[in-house]
């Protein structure tokens, strides 16, 4: 998450508190966010309600001034619904609302052609260190280290499909706190609503992949369909 950002956050919403300029009921969804990250793409993932499990994920660019969607595609959340990210707590299955970084993407399968993204690819040795005791966690490892319990982790070459294509959500990131939350992804759809990841079917994920553009600081912003006009920025 962006520094500051975390203690901004109020409420379930796709914006960052400050006051969102008055644009008019048709305004693209960029356009009514007081904070987009400060780079020229965004990816909103919005669902209708914090108990939601589902919804919709658009990928935007800000060409002369106007955000221009770039594609959509259906979303799943956490079966714990959405929580806000800065009072999330590990093992509840919600999704942590907020506007983060995607520090890099990875991959059990090779990049899609385009992909400019920094991408890391899944090996056999490859985990996600999730022990709140660990010096690595929220943290990816090769090999897991000594004091990261395998029990606590994810080995990522398991997660076939999930972890066929991903992206890594900042949430949590920069500086971890133990037991806010780990391992929280954009990845590709399982058989059903996440563990506190987003997820996508595997074409749009792969579409995803091919756009991002590490030159132009795309975010990803989190959050209800409700109050989106509402909140201002800290």
């Amino acid at each position: 998450m962006r520094p500051g950002v975390a203690a901004a956050l109020v409420s379930l919403s796709l914006l960052v508190l400050g006051a969102a300029p008055d644009r008019g009921g048709d305004a693209p969804l960029p356009a009514l966010m007081a904070d987009t990250g400060g780079g020229t793409q965004l990816i909103t993932a919005q669902a209708p309600v914090p108990d939601a499990t589902a919804g919709t994920l658009t990928w935007w660019d800000l060409r002369e001034g106007h955000w221009l969607p770039a594609g959509t595609a259906p979303a799943r959340f956490g079966s714990g619904g959405l929580v806000e990210g800065a009072s999330r707590r590990q093992g509840t299955n919600t999704t942590p609302t907020g506007l983060y970084d995607l520090p890099y993407a990875f991959g059990i399968r090779a990049a899609p052609p385009g992909t400019r993204t920094p991408y890391r690819p899944v090996r056999q040795n490859s985990w996600w260190c999730q022990d709140t005791g660990s010096r690595s966690y929220n943290r990816w490892t090769e090999p897991l280290p000594a004091d990261c319990r395998t029990s606590e982790s994810e080995q990522l070459i398991t997660y076939d499909p999930q972890y066929g294509y991903a992206f890594v959500i900042g949430f949590n990131y920069d500086r971890p706190v133990p037991g806010r939350g780990a391992g929280i992804f954009l990845h590709v759809n399982g058989k059903g609503a996440t563990a506190g990841c987003v997820s996508v079917p595997q074409d749009a994920m792969r579409r995803i992949l091919a756009w991002a553009d590490p030159a132009r600081r795309p975010h990803i912003a989190i959050g209800t369909a409700s109050g989106v006009t509402a909140l201002t920025r800290s």
